[in-house]
């Protein structure tokens, strides 16, 4: 085995002893994550986790020795330490949202640029900043965010080695490995949270890695669609569908759908299980995208089956606020 392949294991435990040494110092609790209306959770439970992860990829990428991960990997711990700060004292949308561009537009610039013209960095800008936020609106479940990173940059992974890329191949499964650790922590019930630090540098990751894969011929823009589409969908439908209402899109709620599952009695657990399996059919179906010669019929089939799940949650969702208002139109003692 070549030396290169110990980043993996380093990856692992330094993200796992980390959080481990967090929780039992008591470091962890520099970030708490207190129940409130919008929550899904009813104790307090500390929100630091993000570090054990960041730091697990640093490790990793580190014993790699592969100067451009750090094009990627500066940017993403500057907008993790100013997520940081968002966790322990709270920062507007107004201000976070021009460090996550100027940070995207920063990765564009050093990796991307001038490979790619004006408008494709345009865009390039705007997919990273998006995925870097809607990591973000997803991590209110346990272990679901986790287990996107686990399953995403696996697949990109996968990816990587059937192309013949190891080197990318393993700088993907550091950030699987990572996230793995935390997931013994996060998984229902959970003991600690990513946090903004944490969700916000795998999504800012999540964006900036399926770039440079596009960038390098292993793959077309439409795999880390696919491969993150569990995400990617709930959030752009659920934040679309307020818009339209006329709510505010930045506020915190309970509308997206996993959110809705967990309601309607599915809780943490279940929900987790039923998304990983998700996760596993989506990242195959882009993981394969590129050796499959009629990849519109797996864009289209992907796109129904998402259009039956969304539109069978919407009406049971639905049908569960109908009861449960008519339960408290009767004055029953109900508990959601």
């Amino acid at each position: 085995m070549k030396i290169e392949w110990v980043c993996i294991p380093i990856a692992f435990f330094a993200a796992y002893l980390i959080i481990k040494w967090m929780l039992r110092s008591g470091a962890a609790n520099v970030a708490i994550d207190s129940p409130c209306a919008r929550s899904l959770h009813s104790e307090a439970v500390p929100r630091s986790g993000g570090l054990g992860i960041i730091a697990g990829v640093t490790a990793g990428w580190g014993v790699l020795a592969d100067g451009s991960a750090f094009h990627v990997l500066i940017p993403a711990a500057a907008l993790a330490a100013i997520s940081l700060l968002d966790d322990i004292k709270g920062l507007h949308a107004g201000y976070r949202l021009p460090v996550h561009i100027v940070l995207a537009g920063l990765f564009v610039g050093l990796t991307l640029w001038p490979a790619i013209n004006i408008y494709a960095a345009f865009a390039a800008v705007l997919a990273i900043s998006w995925m870097t936020n809607l990591f973000n609106f997803m991590d209110g479940s346990d272990g679901l965010a986790g287990g996107m990173a686990v399953s995403g940059f696996g697949f990109y992974a996968l990816a990587a080695f059937m192309s013949g890329d190891t080197g990318f191949c393993m700088a993907n499964l550091v950030v699987a490995s990572s996230a793995a650790a935390f997931l013994t922590y996060n998984f229902h019930p959970a003991r600690i949270f990513m946090g903004d630090a944490g969700s916000t540098f795998l999504g800012f990751l999540s964006g900036a890695v399926g770039l440079i894969g596009w960038q390098k011929g292993i793959w077309s823009l439409w795999t880390p669609f696919l491969i993150f589409s569990p995400f990617i969908v709930d959030t752009t439908l659920t934040l679309l569908k307020r818009l339209l209402r006329g709510e505010k899109i930045w506020k915190a709620h309970r509308e997206h759908y996993y959110q809705r599952l967990i309601q309607m009695g599915y809780g943490h657990k279940k929900t987790a299980i039923l998304e990983y399996f998700f996760m596993v059919f989506t990242g195959i179906s882009g993981c394969f995208l590129p050796y499959d010669a009629a990849k519109w019929y797996v864009i289209v089939f992907v796109t129904i089956i998402y259009l039956i799940l969304t539109s069978t949650i919407d009406i049971y969702w639905q049908k569960f606020i109908f009861r449960k208002n008519d339960l408290i139109k009767n004055n029953i003692n109900i508990n959601i």
